[in-house]
């Protein structure tokens, strides 16, 4: 696969661009995403699907500029996709051609249940795992759904149910009676579904939550597995639908989004009168990431191995230069974990976030020596982005920021208490993270020293003299009920 790869998602509302860069096998980040909203289907579905002239020129003019930006990145593979508005079209290849003879761009229409595969096999490998899970991408023209469990994709479902189809042929008009008939007819076909997590996929579902997430005071500025409540999604739906467009504004969804948000709105309330949800997920990523991972994965069952996160080989290849050492933190701090966990009264769940965090703990030293802790605990909370949950990465990023200092502030747990665990087991795995640290700071080529642990207390014993670790140790913020001893 080309290291440099480029997507466009031909869409009925939006047409959108991503440009991914591998950093190793399966390991990759974004370089550039842009979107230009040229509304390709608009006056279509009064027009028999046919697409008009102007919106068909206004594509156009937003491939070219896309075409540019992809070749500023020297991208070796574009894979160009188009979805319900052009399926749909009986016009559709005279558009087709247009771009092949003007742009020398190939694009690919895909049917409703590629697309719903795809944004499917983008949420299974790169949100925190789901269970009976079941995601939904409301577009302009069609609502895409694919049922989740663990990594596997059981089915899928392509509606034609969008925001500017239900706003053309029904609220334009006034006619909202008429637009929740012609939608609970369309949704018949998941009477018989039985989940609880929906997964919010697409900018429809992506407005409505980020406004949820700012009128909540959410302590995390990240929307991608931003998870909360089915009734707090449901009083807001009802808040939008009976909003004007100052009390739009007033609720936080953008001035752009004013004419289908009403749409998306009232298909998702229907959505929610037919299924027994209780939880939901928002999903950063969608039909763009489906089609990457498609050719990246497509060896693999479309599938990443199991216990593999992308955005920490990613970190790993870009931040840390002293894997080795990582690697070796990484083993001890795991080690003394496994060692004190039950005296601690920490869960064992939290060992993967303590290994993360001593892995990670390295990669804002590529930035500057002197705040390391300041540049990790950054490129955790903003670049951790695929694969856990925002407590994991609070948590993962807190441990960074507090290694081998003191232990995370009042002020500290106060602001993010939502996200971390109690304040004891913070604090706990936070000296663990900084122990581990203070008795590597010799950076030995292997552990050169044996722990035992008994009675609450941590034995070290070398036969070397260990002076810098014990000298790095005494300098700790300790905690109550763990005791070290040389």
């Amino acid at each position: 696969m080309a290291k440099r790869v480029a997507v466009i998602d031909i869409g009925s509302s939006s047409i959108r661009l991503a440009v991914y860069e591998k950093t190793s096998r399966f390991a990759f980040h974004l370089l550039n995403e842009s979107k230009s909203r040229v509304r390709l289907s608009q006056n279509a579905y009064q027009n028999n699907n046919n697409l008009q002239e102007e919106a068909m020129q206004r594509t156009i003019d937003s491939l070219k500029d896309f075409l540019t930006i992809i070749s500023s990145y020297k991208a070796r593979k574009t894979l160009c996709v188009a979805t319900s508005a052009l399926r749909e079209a009986p016009n559709k290849q005279e558009f087709i051609l247009r771009v092949r003879e003007e742009l020398k761009l190939n694009i690919k229409v895909i049917d409703g249940q590629r697309e719903a595969y795809l944004g499917g096999i983008a949420c299974a490998n790169l949100l925190p795992t789901q269970h009976n899970a079941l995601s939904i991408d409301i577009g302009g023209g069609s609502t895409e759904l694919a049922l989740i469990n663990d990594k596997n994709i059981s089915k899928t479902l392509s509606i034609n149910l969008g925001t500017i189809r239900i706003k053309e042929l029904f609220l334009d008009s006034k006619n909202t009676d008429e637009a929740i008939a012609y939608i609970d007819s369309k949704l018949q076909m998941i009477d018989n579904l039985d989940v609880d997590t929906l997964v919010g996929v697409g900018g429809t579902f992506r407005a409505i939550s980020t406004a949820i997430l700012k009128n909540t005071k959410y302590p995390l500025h990240k929307i991608h597995a931003f998870s909360y409540k089915e009734n707090e999604l449901r009083e807001f739906l009802v808040s939008v639908l009976d909003a004007n467009e100052k009390e739009l504004l007033s609720l936080g969804i953008r001035s752009d989004r004013f004419d289908i948000i009403k749409p998306g709105a009232l298909i998702l309330q229907r959505v929610l009168k037919k299924l027994l949800i209780k939880k939901i997920i928002t999903s950063g990523v969608g039909v763009r990431e489906g089609v990457f991972l498609s050719d990246l994965l497509r060896g693999s069952k479309d599938k990443f191995p199991t216990h593999y996160n992308t955005s920490m080989r990613y970190l790993l290849d870009a931040h840390v230069s002293e894997k080795k050492f990582a690697n070796l933190l990484n083993s001890l701090a795991k080690k003394i974990f496994d060692l004190t966990h039950k005296h601690l009264g920490i869960d064992k769940k939290y060992r993967k976030d303590l290994a993360m965090a001593a892995k990670l703990y390295p990669s804002g030293g590529d930035v500057h020596f002197y705040s390391k802790n300041k540049h990790s605990y950054y490129l955790v909370q903003s670049a951790l982005e695929y694969g856990v949950t925002h407590n994991q990465i609070t948590l993962i990023a807190t441990l960074c920021k507090y290694a081998k200092k003191k232990l995370p502030s009042s002020s500290h747990l106060q602001k993010y208490a939502l996200l971390l665990p109690d304040t004891n087991t913070t604090n706990a795995l936070s000296y663990l993270l900084s122990l581990s640290i203070s008795l590597l700071v010799h950076r030995p080529r292997n552990i050169d020293f044996e722990l035992v642990f008994c009675e609450g207390i941590l034995k070290i014993k070398s036969s070397k003299n260990l002076c810098l670790s014990k000298e790095a140790v005494e300098k700790l913020e300790v905690i109550e009920n763990l005791k070290t001893e040389f």
